[in-house]
C-alpha cells in the first residue's frame, strides 16, 4: 500500500493496540475491548472505523 501511495487503517481491540499490524499502519482505531466478540466480530464499530476514517475499502480478515 505504501509503495502505491494508499493510506492504511488498523483496527484493534484494547490489548492488541502494540501489535505490528497497528504500529505499521498510517492510521489505527481501537474498536473495543479485548474479547473478539465485542471488538473484531462487532460489525457496527468496524463499519464506524471505516467511516471515520474515510476508508473507501475493508480487508475481510480471517481466522473467524
Amino acid at each position: 500500500c505504501k509503495e502505491l501511495g494508499i493510506k492504511t487503517v488498523a483496527v484493534h481491540s484494547q490489548v492488541d493496540r502494540d501489535l505490528m499490524h497497528v504500529r505499521l499502519a498510517d492510521e489505527s482505531v481501537c474498536i473495543g475491548p479485548n474479547s473478539a466478540t465485542e471488538s473484531y466480530l462487532n460489525i457496527p464499530a468496524i463499519i464506524s472505523a471505516a467511516e471515520v476514517t474515510d476508508s473507501v475499502g475493508i480487508h475481510p480478515g480471517y481466522g473467524f
